[in-house]
C-alpha cells in the first residue's frame, strides 16, 4: 500500500474515533496495535509492548505523580482561602482590585499544581460570589477566573512540560525556565486589560469600602500566607536551576513542602491525606495511559512514514519557515478547542518533531510556543476545558454563553502574547540560556 494512502486512513481513523467520543488513550492505544498488525504483521505487536515500557520507564515522567500529589495536597490544605483573604485586604482598594487579585492567586496556585483545573475550579467557588456581591461586571469575573486557571500549563512546574520535555528529549529544566517569562506576560496582560478596563467603566469593577480592607496590621499579617506557597515555588525553581535537583527530585521536596504548608494551616489529618491520595491517584493514572498512548502513536507514526508525509508537506508550503510555524501553532490551537492539551502532545509531537528538525527550527523555542498555544485551547469554545470546569462550580444562572462572552478578551490577549513570542524569540529563550 503507498505510503501516503497509509498515513490517510491513519489520520482520518483517529480523527473519526475521538469524533465519537472514545478516549483518547483507548484511541491511540487500539489504533496503534490495529495499524501495526494490519501493514507490518503480528510481530509489530511487540512495538506497542516496547512504547509502553519505555513510556513507564522514563524517569522524568516519575515527576507527574509527585506534581500531582503536591497540587491535591495543596487543594485540601485551604490555601486558597487563605490566599483570597489576603489579596481581598491589598487589593480591595483597586477598581477591580479583586479580580486582578483573583489573577494573582491563581497564577500563584497554577505555579504549585501545574495543571489548569486547580485555579478555576476553586476560584470559582471562592471568588465568583464574592465578586457578583460586590457588583462586579459578570462577565469580566468569570473570564478571569476561567483563564487564570488556564495558566497552570505555562507557569513552572507545569505537568505538561513534563510530558512535552519527556517526548521531544528536552531539558524539562530549561522548559521550566522557558515558560516563567510568557507566563507572568500573559498574567500581567490580563491584569493590565481589567485594570484600564474598569479605569473606563468604574462600575465593571467597584473598589472596596475602607471598612472592608481591613487594617495595616491585618494585612501585613495575611501576607504570611502568601510568602510561603511562593518560597515553595522559588525552592522547587532554584533547585532545578542550580542544578542541585533533578525534577522529579524537585518534584518530591514540593509535595513534602506541601504537605508543611497543610500542616501550618491545620489542614494536615488523615481525611485530607486520603482524599488528595485518591485525587493523585485518579489523575495520574489518567496522565500516564494518555502517555503510553501517545507513546504508541509515536511507533506506528514512525515505522509507517506518516511523520515523513506530513513534513513533506509542510515543507512544500509556500509561506516560509515562520510560515510553517504558524501553520502547526494553529492546528494545535485548533485542536485545544476539542480535546485535551495532553492528547494533542501525544498526537502533535511524533508528527511536528521532524519538520521542526528538517527546518532547523530550535526545539526548545518551538515546544514553548507549541505549549502556550494548546494551553490557549483550555479556554477556547466550544470545548475549552476550563469553560466547562467554570461551568460546573458556577451558579445555575450563570450560562455557558456568559462564559464564552468573559473569555473572548482574554483570548486576544494570550494570542496576542504568542504572537510576540514568535516575533520575539528571547522572551522564551533568555531564562533556559542561563542554565548550563
Amino acid at each position: 500500500m503507498e505510503p501516503w494512502l497509509v498515513s490517510v486512513i491513519i489520520i482520518v481513523s483517529l480523527l473519526s474515533l475521538l469524533l465519537t467520543g472514545l478516549p483518547v488513550t483507548f484511541a491511540l492505544t487500539g489504533l496503534s496495535a490495529l495499524f501495526l498488525y494490519l501493514f507490518l504483521g503480528p510481530t509489530a505487536l511487540f512495538m506497542v509492548v516496547g512504547a509502553a515500557f519505555k513510556q513507564v520507564e522514563t524517569e522524568v515522567f516519575i515527576a507527574i505523580p509527585l506534581f500531582v500529589l503536591m497540587a491535591a495536597v495543596l487543594q485540601f490544605s485551604g490555601i486558597a482561602d487563605s490566599l483570597y483573604r489576603t489579596m481581598h485586604m491589598w487589593m480591595g482598594s483597586l477598581r477591580g482590585g479583586l479580580a486582578i487579585g483573583t489573577i494573582f492567586i491563581c497564577t500563584i496556585i497554577d505555579a504549585l499544581s501545574g495543571i489548569g483545573a486547580t485555579a478555576t475550579s476553586t476560584m470559582g467557588m471562592i471568588a465568583l460570589p464574592e465578586m457578583r456581591k460586590r457588583g462586579y461586571n459578570k462577565h469580566m469575573v468569570l473570564g478571569a477566573i476561567t483563564v487564570g486557571g488556564a495558566l497552570g500549563p505555562l507557569i513552572p512546574p507545569s505537568v505538561l512540560m513534563i510530558i512535552v520535555g519527556g517526548y521531544a528529549q528536552l531539558s524539562v529544566g530549561k522548559l521550566f525556565m522557558g515558560g516563567i517569562l510568557p507566563g507572568l506576560l500573559i498574567s500581567l496582560g490580563y491584569c493590565i486589560y481589567i485594570g484600564v478596563r474598569c479605569a473606563l467603566r468604574p462600575e465593571d469593577g467597584p473598589s472596596m469600602e475602607k471598612d472592608d480592607q481591613g487594617t495595616l496590621l491585618e494585612k501585613i499579617k495575611n501576607l504570611r500566607y502568601v510568602l510561603l506557597p511562593i518560597g515553595l515555588i522559588l525552592f522547587i525553581l532554584c533547585s532545578i536551576y542550580s542544578g542541585i535537583c533533578t525534577p522529579t527530585e524537585a518534584a518530591g521536596f514540593g509535595a513534602l513542602g506541601a504537605m508543611l504548608i497543610a500542616f501550618v494551616h491545620g489542614k494536615f489529618n488523615i481525611p485530607n491525606m486520603a482524599g488528595a491520595l485518591q485525587l493523585t491517584l485518579r489523575v495520574s493514572c489518567m496522565i500516564m495511559w494518555l502517555v503510553i498512548g501517545g507513546g504508541c502513536f509515536s511507533s506506528l507514526v514512525t515505522v509507517t512514514g506518516t511523520g515523513t508525509l506530513v513534513l513533506e508537506i509542510l515543507g512544500n508550503l509556500p509561506f516560509g519557515t515562520t510560515g510553517i510555524i504558524i501553520v502547526m501553532l494553529s492546528i494545535s490551537l485548533i485542536m485545544g478547542m476539542f480535546i485535551d492539551p495532553v492528547a494533542i502532545s501525544m498526537i502533535c509531537i511524533p508528527i511536528f518533531i521532524p519538520v521542526i528538525k528538517t527546518l532547523a527550527i530550535d526545539p526548545l523555542w518551538f515546544m514553548l510556543l507549541f505549549i502556550i498555544s494548546v494551553a490557549i485551547g483550555y479556554i477556547t469554545p466550544p470545548f475549552g476545558l476550563n469553560i466547562f470546569y467554570m461551568k460546573g462550580v458556577a451558579p445555575s444562572d450563570i450560562t455557558i454563553m456568559d462564559i464564552y462572552k468573559g473569555t473572548i478578551p482574554f483570548t486576544i490577549i494570550k494570542i496576542f502574547c504568542l504572537g510576540l513570542c514568535i516575533a520575539f524569540p528571547w522572551i522564551l529563550t533568555y531564562l533556559p540560556g542561563l542554565i548550563k
